[in-house]
């Protein structure tokens, strides 16, 4: 084994590892190219170094048989990769998916939907091309409407009790706490149709029909029922129909419903207390009877404290909490600086008009004056910390307070699937496949909770989105081995991202759940 200096035909010069077998001379390895004679010389020294310390390690020749082998073999290997998956994101909720229960529903379509809209929510036919492209699924665009239409017809009633019995599994057999809470979901049309009607939006489309959805949740926010109303139902009358029903199908006998103050109305507690349901429902104080006003207008204003009085066979217990009096005052100044901006000529004219509807054909040919009444502010200012509550249990108050406070669950719920599972814009206009669609995305937001758990008590500190956005630049390699005539797969878990959620990938950690 020697060095050779190799002349170029570009005018440089190599030093190459030398060495001759059988009569023929193998060049093992190239040291450098240079032109420059004092670095032609360094690159000498460094050859000699590198035959210095291979000689006697093992033989050379070997080394560069196996380096052929190698590049030979990974070339072959290369030209059969049959697929390279996005698939992250699928291979983690597949397991999670599967601890919920939801793989009972045998319909492999489904679990495509629920995952699909947990990974990329988007139309019915984009999700085909998204399935392919980055999970390698050929799920076909007429199969998924034959199967909203199965779903609505055989399935909801099993997908609503696995997601029942799985919420009591993890909060230890027991129901506890029903919380209750409707939204709206609106639809780009101008015509309603007996479902999608016009009514009060929270999304502030009105003039857009739209449909009422109720929700149940647990403690810790686990989604339990839902159902579908007309766009013009009026929103205190969902929540008894909700509950019974829920109660009778699932054999409820010990839980509390907790409802926002939107749903109370006196038919409503008649109608809970004939069921002998027990409640929590937030209270409307600045809309009771005037002694009742006069009694909490009387309250010593003390951060945490809570007092109570009877209202017919229910309690009426107010609260006071300096941080609520913070807010009440930020937001009412807020509105006043916008009233004060919008009038600030002390006219009201057209422009000031709500626009919507017939509104625009509206002519007011002499300005109208408008002034802020300052003794309605400072009136207002005295209901600034306080907020009720009525229950018929006999909980402490401060506990009703505590209950009553897990609401934002349920508001969260809406938030996650109308933004991050994006449940609208909603592309059906039949009922039974708008009610498909939004079973789709009730059981795909349970999956999401059940992520969160499943992090939570493995101490991973990532917030399921993130953990999901990540996952989604996971890709595995599909390469065919034609003499075997088998596949092998690798998940390639390339960058600190991506290991810092690593252990979500091998098996070992599920079997804890």
């Amino acid at each position: 084994m020697f060095i050779r200096k190799k002349k170029n035909r570009s005018g440089t010069t190599s030093i190459v590892v030398v060495e001759k077998r059988a009569g023929i001379y193998w060049e093992i390895t190239t040291i450098g190219t240079s032109n420059n004679s004092s670095e032609i010389a360094s690159l000498f020294k460094q050859g000699k170094k590198w035959i210095s310390d291979h000689i006697g390690e093992q033989d050379v020749f070997e080394v560069y048989n196996k380096a052929i082998e190698e590049k030979q073999v990974t070339e072959y290997l290369l030209s059969n990769i049959e697929n390279i998956l996005l698939n992250g994101v699928q291979l983690i909720l597949n397991k999670v998916f599967k601890l919920t229960g939801f793989d009972a529903i045998e319909d492999d379509i489904f679990r495509q939907l629920v995952i699909a809209r947990l990974s990329q929510p988007m139309s019915k036919s984009a999700t085909v091309e998204y399935l392919k492209s980055h999970f390698g699924e050929d799920a076909q665009l007429h199969r998924i409407y034959r199967y909203l239409d199965k779903l609505y017809n055989t399935q909801q009633e099993k997908i609503q009790q696995i997601s029942v019995d799985h919420t009591r599994k993890i909060l230890g057999g027991k129901i506890g706490l029903l919380f209750y809470d409707v939204t709206t979901l609106y639809f780009e049309t101008d015509y309603g149709d007996g479902l999608r009607e016009t009514g009060f939006s929270k999304d502030g489309k009105h003039s857009q029909p739209q449909v009422v959805l109720g929700l149940l949740v647990s403690q810790d926010g686990y989604p339990l029922s839902y159902s579908v109303f007309n766009g013009s139902q009026y929103e205190g009358y969902t929540m008894l129909p909700v509950v019974e029903d829920f109660v009778q199908r699932f054999k409820l006998d010990d839980f509390i419903i907790v409802a926002d103050s939107g749903l109370m109305n006196q038919s409503n507690i008649t109608l809970l207390e004939s069921g002998h349901y027990k409640y929590i429902i937030g209270a409307r104080i600045k809309n009771e009877s005037n002694p009742v006003k006069k009694w909490a207008l009387s309250l010593s204003k003390q951060d945490g404290e809570f007092y109570e009085t009877r209202k017919g066979t229910a309690r009426l217990i107010v609260g006071y909490s300096d941080n609520r009096a913070k807010k009440d005052k930020y937001n009412r100044d807020k509105g006043v600086k916008r009233l004060e901006k919008a009038y600030r000529s002390g006219n009201i004219t057209k422009e000031n008009i709500n626009k919507r509807g017939y509104n625009k054909f509206l002519e007011i040919p002499d300005n109208i004056k408008v002034v802020i009444n300052q003794d309605k502010i400072k009136q207002d200012e005295q209901w600034d910390g306080l907020k009720g509550y009525i229950t018929n249990t006999g909980l402490p108050a401060k506990e009703v307070y505590e209950q009553y406070s897990g609401l934002w669950s349920v508001e969260r719920a809406f938030r996650i699937t109308k933004g991050t599972l994006e449940m609208r814009p909603v592309f059906h206009f039949t009922p039974k496949r708008i009610e498909a669609h939004v079973c789709i995305c009730f059981v795909a937001y349970k999956v999401y909770k059940e992520l969160e758990r499943v992090l939570k008590k493995s101490h991973i500190n990532m917030s399921a989105d993130k953990v999901l956005n990540i996952a989604k630049t996971i890709t595995t390699i599909k390469i065919n081995l034609p003499v075997s005539g088998s596949t092998m797969t690798k998940t390639m878990l390339l960058t600190n991202r991506h290991r810092s959620i690593a252990q979500l990938f091998d098996e070992n950690f599920w079997k804890d759940f």
